[in-house]
């Protein structure tokens, strides 16, 4: 039996309604520095230039799967009957910190740091001594035990399937979370039909039959946020410019031209294996201080692109042709423009869904009534045209505003 609170903690959430603590271990651990970070983390990328209420952060999101997965391990019977105690416990506990390694500005961060938030979070659950602690003094070996979730190497295959899946905790909570945030509808499904769906089989959580429909709603909620938010032009101008202002300041660092009032940002441009504690350092906050230095930079290129990410001065953008390309980079050259940093391509695609392939992603199993496990796309007229349709894509280039 593991240490209860003294009562349950509850904690308002305009998603979920309330947040349910009642485990002493997950109470730490919100408490601890690293998670309380997360307030210092936005959800979204660049979309908050879109978007202008979507200021929410990762802390919001975290307790978001955290309150999701307790109430898969604990209201769903057939995933409630298949854990024990300790396996939800520390289901719980990796979808609580499952992004507590994320960088600044969502997955933009990753590309400049060259390393995945989930390398970081197994190593501050692993290596943290106040993350760490927390779980070895609840559980030997506990610490471990939560990290496999996110590494997907769990001895129980249904851990993992909780937090990371094609239908997930953490994906459940950011569609309903960011749909909220944006003011969007786009993310709308049926969180508590698909609760009552799930069920276990052979290892595997799976939905009956009957719930298709709330499934297929979710997936076309995926669908249509990432094409009208998370890959909306804006927000990845944005992204881009973000990582063509750390591409310039690698160069100027190779040139030996780093300006020396920005220090933390040099091991990050460098790409060295950043210590917990500089990790740790690089939130929001200090990313903003340090844009706002730049504006100040003796580099033209540094200060044009500090200023625009500033004052949201974004690039403009159109779609990405020989014959318009052309016309772009020549008026570029001719009003003195560096192309390596303000002619910028962008091509991204996306299916709302991918059947199984041996990836761990997975796939989502649904139960027929004669009691045959088929993959989503098998038994859904609408998923299978979806998968074996055209991927949606947009592929376009951005530039500064040019007469």
């Amino acid at each position: 039996m593991f240490r209860k609170t003294d009562e349950v903690k509850v904690l308002r959430d305009p998603v979920h309604g309330y947040i349910h603590v009642d485990y002493e271990a997950v109470w730490q651990c919100i408490n601890s520095a690293w998670f309380q970070r997360l307030r210092r983390i936005r959800q979204l990328g660049g979309a908050y230039m879109v978007y202008h209420t979507a200021d929410h952060t990762r802390f919001g999101h975290s307790l978001g799967v955290y309150e999701i997965v307790r109430r898969m391990v604990t209201e769903v019977p057939d995933i409630s009957n298949a854990l024990t105690e300790r396996e939800k416990l520390t289901a719980m506990l990796a979808g609580l910190m499952h992004d507590i390694g994320h960088g600044p500005y969502s997955h933009a961060f990753e590309k400049v740091s060259g390393t995945s938030h989930e390398e970081y979070t197994c190593r501050i659950i692993e290596e943290d001594p106040e993350i760490r602690g927390i779980l070895e003094n609840t559980a030997e070996g506990l610490a471990k035990e939560v990290a496999d979730v996110i590494r997907h190497k769990s001895r129980n295959p249904i851990l993992p399937q909780l937090v990371s899946s094609q239908l997930d905790a953490d994906r459940m909570d950011y569609l309903l979370r960011d749909a909220y945030f944006t003011g969007t509808t786009y993310g709308a499904f049926d969180i508590e039909r698909i609760l009552r769906i799930l069920r276990v089989s052979d290892g595997k959580i799976v939905v009956k039959e009957s719930g298709t429909y709330a499934v297929e709603n979710y997936i076309m909620s995926r669908y249509h946020m990432y094409w009208q938010v998370y890959y909306h032009p804006t927000a990845r101008c944005y992204e881009l410019m973000l990582w063509e202002l750390f591409i310039r300041l690698r160069d100027l660092d190779k040139m030996g031209q780093w300006p020396e009032t920005l220090p933390e940002f040099r091991p990050l441009v460098q790409k060295k294996k950043l210590t917990l504690e500089q990790y740790f350092a690089l939130d929001e906050y200090a990313c903003g201080y340090g844009f706002a230095m730049l504006t100040k930079a003796d580099d033209p290129v540094v200060r044009d692109q500090a200023l625009r990410l500033t004052n949201r001065r974004l690039f403009q953008y159109c779609e990405n042709t020989p014959k318009s390309n052309k016309v772009i980079r020549a008026k570029l050259k001719a009003a003195g423009y560096d192309l390596k940093y303000y002619f910028l391509k962008d091509e991204v695609d996306q299916r709302p869904y991918i059947p199984y392939s041996g990836k761990r992603s997975g796939g989502i199993w649904v139960r027929m009534h004669t009691g045959e496990i088929l993959e989503l796309s098998s038994a859904s007229n609408i998923v299978n045209s979806l998968v074996n349709g055209p991927a949606g894509s947009d592929n376009r280039v951005y530039f500064p505003e040019i007469d």
